[in-house]
């Protein structure tokens, strides 16, 4: 560098402050708290943990609950899922290829349960997972989904504060 050059250096912009969560609501209310972890535990029995934790991550996306996205990617890679497949997770109909068809299925669903746009899952949706999962597997799978959709809407109106999650910590 000559003496000619800008030589200043700019001080790094510093992080925008963490918010503070509105509610400890596991605190208040443990006995819901307990239930909602052994329900989560039933409702992924017998899933594919990958698959499992790419519902998670969907949903979590959908409904905006940075700390679940903050602890689902973070268990998503802890089991083995590359980062290429959670970050295409986002823009799935146009990474397809990522994939299998099972995994499409499943991540259709999820939205078509986490969204409802239409007031109920269209039949075209439910049938292509049904088509992929068997009955007892796509039961598991509906409620991987509902029970998802229940945290995430916990977290979204307690807003929990992402970034200190650490893999497997509520296993």
């Amino acid at each position: 560098m000559t003496t000619n050059e800008n030589t200043t250096a700019t001080a790094p912009e510093s992080f925008a402050a963490e918010h503070a969560p509105r509610l400890d609501w596991a605190k208040h209310a443990p006995e819901v708290w307990k239930a909602m972890l052994r329900l989560d535990k039933a409702a992924t029995q017998g899933l594919d943990p990958k698959l499992g934790e790419l519902v998670k991550i969907r949903a979590s996306q959908l409904n905006h609950c940075a700390f679940c996205l903050d602890m689902h990617t973070k268990d998503a890679l802890a089991a083995g899922e590359s980062v290429e497949r959670i970050v295409q997770l986002a823009a799935w109909e146009e990474s397809r290829h990522f994939y299998t068809e099972k995994e499409l299925a499943a991540i259709e669903l999820t939205e078509a349960v986490t969204v409802l746009t239409e007031g109920f899952v269209p039949d075209a949706v439910y049938e292509k997972a049904a088509a992929h999962f068997d009955e007892p597997e796509l039961a598991q799978l509906i409620a991987a989904i509902t029970v998802i959709n229940a945290w995430n809407r916990f977290g979204v109106t307690c807003r929990r504060t992402p970034g200190h999650y650490t893999p497997g910590q509520y296993a």
